[in-house]
């Protein structure tokens, strides 16, 4: 983490700056738009928005622009970028408290601008409070996750009037986190229609962060005595949106700033947008794709992991480097009474099935292949080596971590427990589910796995090993960055495996072998992949051939995706 008296002044106000082809496109797309007439820049900066609303005419006689900056010297800079007569207003104030003044009375027909991305713990006393009352007014929690472009997107949305439109450079990280879960409820809820640009190459050049084009139009607000007669007209609407997709999100991938130069919003191309808690990363899937996704979630021939098995973070020992070890540190310090088989790290995970043979190849390797386990006696019973360990670890400073600060005993790891399986937290090119088979334990790179009690977990890990249950994993999980797949517990239970109780263990076994000789000699993880498909879903299960490959096209269009960002 970085401390805030370490952190740099812009990354404090969180100020990086539109691209001016950006500022200018944005602008361009409501040139045609003649129900505009006031609009609202929240973070004006240096004026580049401003200065593209006055280039490109977007404002008439008698029409007016509202900015807000809270920099008394980025106010002087965008002054100097007003020439035109149009009445454009400038004020030097935080965002936050005009949005206080002013909720109750002013509505906007546009609102632009690139929101400031401040962490919750960068932000005054002050801002915290008012960022929370935002989010809370309108049905959201507040946390200290949530960063600043997510307060201003919500009040920006409130100051909306009917059929306003909003435009936002604001983070990719909307489509997935968990954080921004309520707030892409609050957005299906309040928008009729949604439009995300994304991009394939990363637009700012001062920043590692990818960001989407968010565009958005308000919904028309339903009146009391209107509702029976608009319940009816809604229903007829409702199924000419579902026949011609006019209304509801769509995602338009580009690679780079060319593509948007020449880019003309389509008229349609929209999906239904549901009003529920999910991931807008489904949304880069056709209608038809998404359908079928929706039908094999409801598919009796499927169960979601959660329902057979518990799944947990790996063990969080607060410091990885301390309390994994080396064959010989273990030596030198005579540790091999209190320590663990552990598979650390991706990289020792080379296997469907980890053996014993498969822990010992690490480990005389020289790779961190054993988890220190300190006995619960009293230190002063610890053999003399085992307190010399201690001690080193004190005078280099490893106990001042959080995590082991807040421990009665800072070198006792707790929650150790040795599960069935292991799955990977963070992937790359494919995800791997692995049978424990030499009681090792995990730091928390890897999900721990626990069977329910009659669940054979042979027959789980290969029913994880097909065409369907990838594509699910790629869609309930989220791209970390660097082309890294990342799965959260909670993700990963929602992932939906084929039901192997009709195929006889011994098949199981003998199919499981097989993907467990692809993965140890690094083959293409699809000809496991095949293998399952054809020999389990279709042969075995009498899975048609099409639901396949319609699943294997969804895996492999998530994961290029993905993998186009490393």
């Amino acid at each position: 983490m970085i401390l805030k008296e370490d952190s740099t002044k812009q990354k404090l106000r969180g100020a990086y700056y539109t691209p001016e082809r950006v500022a200018e496109k944005m602008v361009e797309f409501f040139q045609e738009d003649s129900s505009i007439h006031s609009i609202l820049e929240p973070s004006c900066g240096n004026g580049v928005f401003v200065d593209m609303v006055q280039k490109k005419q977007l404002l008439k006689d008698g029409d007016t622009m509202t900015a807000i900056e809270i920099e008394d010297s980025e106010v002087k800079k965008a002054e100097k970028k007003i020439y035109s007569s149009a009445d454009i207003r400038l004020f030097a104030m935080d965002f936050f408290q005009y949005y206080a003044e002013n909720k109750d009375e002013a509505r906007f027909d546009l609102i632009l601008g690139n929101p400031p991305y401040i962490r919750y713990q960068y932000l005054e006393e002050r801002q915290r409070a008012e960022m929370s009352e935002i989010l809370t007014e309108h049905g959201m929690k507040s946390n200290k996750l949530i960063n600043t472009w997510v307060g201003f997107l919500v009040a920006c949305v409130h100051l909306l009037r009917e059929k306003g439109k909003i435009a936002f450079v604001i983070p990719a990280e909307i489509l997935q986190v968990a954080y921004a879960e309520e707030l892409r409820l609050f957005l299906a809820k309040s928008l009729s229609n949604i439009t995300l640009l994304t991009f394939e190459e990363l637009i700012f050049p001062d920043i590692e962060q990818e960001i989407v084009i968010f565009v958005g139009e308000k919904s028309e607000e339903e009146k009391e005595e209107n509702k029976e007669e608009k319940k009816k007209e809604k229903n007829v609407e409702k199924k000419q949106r579902q026949k011609d997709g006019q209304k509801g999100i769509r995602i338009i991938e580009l690679n780079n700033l060319e593509d948007l130069q020449t880019l003309k919003l389509p008229e349609n191309g929209f999906q239904k947008m549901n009003r529920v808690h999910e991931k807008w990363t489904k949304y880069f899937m056709s209608r038809q794709e998404n359908r079928l996704i929706t039908q094999m979630k409801q598919d009796s021939r499927f169960r979601k992991l959660s329902d057979m098995a518990l799944i947990n973070i790996g063990i969080t020992t607060g410091n990885n480097k301390y309390f994994s070890v080396t064959k010989k540190t273990v030596e030198e310090y005579g540790l091999e009474h209190v320590v663990r088989p552990l598979i650390g790290r991706s990289s020792h995970a080379g296997s469907v099935y980890f053996r014993k043979e498969d822990w010992l190849a690490n480990a005389e390797s020289g790779k961190a292949a054993y988890l220190i386990d300190f006995p619960d006696v009293p230190i002063e019973t610890y053999p003399k080596k085992h307190r010399a360990y201690i001690k080193k670890g004190e005078k280099n400073k490893e106990h001042a971590g959080y995590k082991c600060r807040i421990r009665d005993r800072w070198y006792r790891v707790p929650s150790i427990w040795v599960p069935d399986a292991f799955f990977l937290r963070r992937n790359n090119l494919y995800p791997k589910f692995v049978l424990n088979c030499c009681e090792a334990v995990s730091t928390d790179t890897m999900h721990r796995i626990k069977f329910h009690d009659g669940i054979e977990p042979e027959r789980v890990v290969l029913s994880y090993y097909n065409s369907i249950s990838f594509a699910f994993t790629e869609i309930c999980g989220r791209s970390y960055g660097g082309g890294v797949l990342e799965i959260l517990p909670g993700e990963l239970g929602n992932v939906v495996l084929p039901v192997l109780d009709e195929i006889p263990l011994e098949q199981v076994r003998e199919i499981l072998y097989q993907v467990d000789e692809i993965v140890r000699k690094k083959e293409p993880i699809e000809k496991a992949l095949d293998l399952v498909d054809r020999e389990i879903l279709v042969n075995g299960l009498g899975f048609e051939g099409e639901l396949c490959a319609t699943a294997r096209k969804i895996w492999k269009k998530m994961q290029r995706r993905r993998l186009k960002r490393g």
